[in-house]
């Protein structure tokens, strides 16, 4: 009966414990944390100047500033667009709207789709199509640059630079999650063996007495 007693509170114990265990990787949460983060990335500037000029960086852990980033790139994607169409109308020398107008479709699906699409893989835990979301979107501004090879003016340059600066700095973030939730999961794997093999030695000590 004594035998019986100790093993249904190791039970509860293990019922009540386990979950923490599982989710004992701490979420680091101070204010160097984006500091931390950009100095991972290939652009640190861009990045913290972006991540700190959302009021919701403050209290974000790697995960939030990764998608805060995302968010900044389609924001920036759907004001070049926006850009690229009020040119368009101003535009009259044909040899530069041409150029525009391609721009104008490569920004479209970029914005529509390959941007939010990624955003939701990321928030659903599909990091690899985020990160494959992310550089499609970049790489369609670097066919929007070889549009302008012939042309005196591109008008679209500095946008394109700090948009494609924008998805290394998300994606480069993402890679750092994907690390960390690896990390994350061998640690939990090995709290939860050590912690079976303490309760089961309590168990038989128990037993034994």
């Amino acid at each position: 009966m004594k035998s019986f007693s100790c093993l249904s509170l190791i039970f509860l114990l293990q019922l009540i414990l386990l979950p923490v265990l599982l989710l004992s990787c701490p979420v680091p949460n101070d204010t160097s944390l984006i500091e931390k983060t950009c100095k991972k990335t290939p652009y640190h500037d861009l990045c913290v100047s972006s991540l700190e000029s959302n009021p919701n960086s403050s209290y974000a852990d790697v995960s939030g500033l990764a998608e805060i980033i995302i968010d900044s790139a389609l924001l920036n994607a759907t004001d070049t667009l926006n850009y690229t169409r009020l040119l368009i109308n101003q535009m009259s020398d044909p040899t530069t709207e041409r150029p525009l107008d391609y721009c104008a479709e490569l920004y479209i699906p970029v914005v529509k789709y390959t941007l939010p699409q990624g955003k939701d893989a990321f928030d659903k835990g599909q990091y690899k199509f985020a990160l494959y979301c992310l550089s499609n979107a970049a790489k369609q501004a670097d066919t929007c640059d070889k549009m302008f090879h012939d042309s005196i003016v591109k008008p679209l340059s500095d946008r394109n630079n700090i948009f494609r600066e924008l998805c290394s700095v998300a994606v480069a973030i993402i890679n750092i999650v994907l690390k960390d939730r690896a990390v994350c999961s061998v640690n939990s794997e090995l709290s939860v063996s050590q912690y079976r093999n303490l309760l089961t030695m309590t168990v038989l000590r128990k037993i034994q007495k």
